[in-house]
């Protein structure tokens, strides 16, 4: 079984964290460098109710998009949320990795793999790594359907396709509209639109998508066709395609590890109520 030190080297490998945002706080949270590796958890969020799976799965390692210290921190005293999780790992041995902006951009990525659960061709990066000499890594992917569909049918294929959550899918733009030339970006992505215009598509698939953003978005004279999906779901099928990635590597070394993916919906959203028109904005008398 490999020790904790090689399967980080492996991860780093895939995602450098030389790529990470300098904001980011990527790494290895915790664990023993010479602990032994033998199952794994991946997740996209750092939560306690991940770190309860991973004891009971048994896992030695969870890897997950999101880090647990963002922001950095002055304790990990159990009576908070984020040490609380920090003391459930250390007790029970279990080491945690992060791979956020780092797996973001790389090749395969986190919109590789929201292009994949589309079933969506990929054509390129949206915006292209620099430093990238083949073009192929980079924020969000630019895409393309076999045939057009409507706005409406593209909304229903990632409302069938991604995870489920509370919020569902909206929808910014007219209904019945042509689409076939898509850009994706898995996670918060109102800050591209600059690009996703530039890039000339029809449509712009994410999340986290803000009021006064899609609506200056929308009031240019070449309106954006936006969906806007739930954070977690739009990032939730990375976690299948890094644990693919790390079984090529467990087999190539011939490490025999056991790779999980958690399907505990971590998205902080739990219920959406449709909306009733209130009688004053129907028309109908006060």
């Amino acid at each position: 079984m490999p020790r904790l030190s090689e399967v980080i080297a492996a991860l780093d490998a895939l995602w450098p964290p030389s790529r990470a945002e300098q904001w980011d706080a990527v790494g290895t949270v915790c664990g023993d460098p010479d602990a032994e590796v033998t199952r794994v958890l991946f997740a996209v969020d750092p939560v306690q109710e991940i770190a309860d799976e991973a004891v009971k799965l048994g896992a030695d390692l969870i890897i997950t998009h999101h880090p647990l210290y963002l922001r950095g921190t002055t304790t990990v005293e159990a009576g908070t949320f984020k040490g609380r999780v920090v003391h459930t790992l250390i007790k029970n041995d279990i080491a945690l990795h992060v791979a956020h902006t780092n797996a973001d951009t790389a090749d395969p990525g986190v919109s590789d793999a929201l292009a994949g659960a589309l079933d969506l061709r990929i054509t390129g990066p949206l915006v292209p790594d620099p430093t990238d000499p083949e073009g192929r890594r980079g924020l969000g992917r630019i895409c393309e359907l076999d045939h057009p569909e409507t706005l409406r049918e593209f909304a229903a294929r990632a409302a069938a396709w991604l995870p489920p959550t509370a919020q569902g899918i909206r929808v910014a733009g007219d209904p019945d509209m042509p689409v076939r030339r898509i850009a994706v970006s898995g996670g918060s992505g109102d800050s591209l639109f600059e690009q996703v215009r530039a890039a000339g598509v029809d449509v712009f698939l994410t999340a986290d998508l803000r009021h006064h953003p899609v609506s200056e978005a929308r009031e240019t004279s070449r309106p954006l066709a936006l969906v806007d999906a739930a954070h977690w779901a739009t990032e939730w099928p990375w976690c299948e395609q890094a644990a693919a990635q790390l079984d090529a590597v467990s087999e190539r070394h011939g490490w025999g590890l056991r790779t999980h993916v958690s399907h505990k919906v971590t998205d902080p959203w739990t219920a959406h109520a449709p909306s009733v028109t209130p009688p004053s904005i129907s028309g109908a008398p006060n």
